[in-house]
């Protein structure tokens, strides 16, 4: 039932990649229902859960039951909370629970969890035995919108954010949206930072309606189902075309080289939630635009003014416990996988909606807006 007290039929929304196409799943019950469709979808099939202890106190028992139900064979390997998990240790953790369950390359692994989860354990079932299909359930408004789909996953590494990983795509995605309603409001500003990427990114009247729609979005119900739908379809489309980041998909790290070096400063402790990152990231995207002549200053504020009526960070002296200096943030961009023979690619904007890849970007004007920012 969504808010309104009616039933909701399940959006379906397809990512279009020949024999790996699959379908991301938008609606409500569908954790309770996951069983009949991954029987479905791989009948006789086994499956390894990977959680995190937060979501497995919260979801786990409820997917459980669904797959008993089901007569799906299935174990659990629950990790600890937070982006601390996204390491080499705990990858290790979940490979070794996957075989230790015998789950065979015709079975599956799930994750269920948010954007930490489905990363790592989206990276355990590419190397575990060669490859083993797997299927995202995302728990989160940003796994939902973003991470759960496109078959990006991997760990941080002393070096940088998700450095290390593979492209595996998931043959499933189930974003149950009534998992969000356990979710906290941080955690759920941080997932809203990505829904408005997309209308920042190419669709100008997506953000406008964000505008005057974003307090029904927190609230839940039809508004939200919407948001969460547009978004997939974007993600879907941009996927199809460009799997693997050769060029398009590049879009959608809006926000990301500024947003990944400040998780990377703050030593992904917590201090600073990803969403929370890119909200600022994006802000100094739109700042560096304008700099640069390429869009009117009017958009950066707009673009901070709505993040802010969200409760979003939009400046580098909001983040708590302090930042390293300009030198230290650019050298941690340094890092950022979009970097091409040691010189930085950005995406800009020239306005709204219209968002580009801008390669070698000069570092002074990035440098000296950094000070700038540090100095609030």
């Amino acid at each position: 039932m969504n808010v309104a007290g009616t039933v909701s039929a399940p959006t379906t929304v397809k990512v279009a990649l020949g024999e790996r196409s699959y379908e991301i799943v938008i609606g409500r019950s569908l954790l309770e229902s996951a069983g009949t469709r991954i029987a479905a979808l791989r009948p006789g099939a086994s499956a390894a859960i990977v959680t995190d202890e937060t979501v497995a106190s919260l979801h786990l028992a409820t997917l459980e039951r669904s797959l008993t139900s089901a007569k799906i064979r299935h174990e659990s390997c629950v990790v600890p909370a937070g982006e601390n998990s996204k390491k080499f240790e705990t990858l290790e953790r979940a490979v070794d629970a996957i075989l230790a369950a015998r789950i065979e390359r015709g079975d599956l692994v799930i994750a269920l969890g948010g954007g930490v989860v489905g990363d790592l354990a989206g990276f355990a079932a590419a190397v575990a035995r060669r490859g083993t299909d797997f299927v995202q359930i995302p728990t989160t408004l940003l796994s939902q919108v973003d991470s759960s789909v496109g078959g990006k996953t991997g760990i941080n590494t002393k070096f940088g954010k998700n450095l290390v990983g593979a492209f595996h795509q998931p043959v499933l995605v189930l974003a149950d949206i009534g998992l969000l309603d356990t979710l906290p409001i941080r955690e759920f500003r941080a997932g809203y930072a990505e829904v408005v990427k997309y209308g920042l990114i190419k669709d100008a009247p997506f953000f406008e309606r964000l505008e005057r729609e974003r307090e029904e979005v927190f609230a839940g119900g039809p508004a939200r189902a919407e948001a969460i739908a547009v978004s997939c379809r974007h993600k879907a489309d941009i996927v199809g075309r460009d799997e693997r980041e050769h060029g398009e998909r590049a879009l959608l790290n809006l926000g990301h080289t500024f947003g990944h070096a400040l998780e990377a400063a703050t030593g992904y402790s917590g201090r600073l939630l990803h969403g929370e990152g890119i909200a600022i990231g994006m802000v100094l995207a739109f700042r560096l635009s304008a700099r640069l002549g390429l869009c009117d200053p009017s958009a950066e504020a707009r673009v901070a003014a709505h993040f802010a009526a969200a409760g979003l960070p939009t400046r580098l002296t909001d983040v708590p416990g302090g930042l390293p200096e300009a030198d230290e943030l650019l050298n941690l961009m340094s890092q950022d996988k979009k970097v091409s023979r040691g010189a930085l690619t950005f995406i800009l904007a020239r306005g709204i909606g219209q968002a580009f890849v801008q390669k070698d970007v000069d570092p002074e004007p990035v440098r000296a807006l950094l000070q700038e920012a540090l100095r609030g």
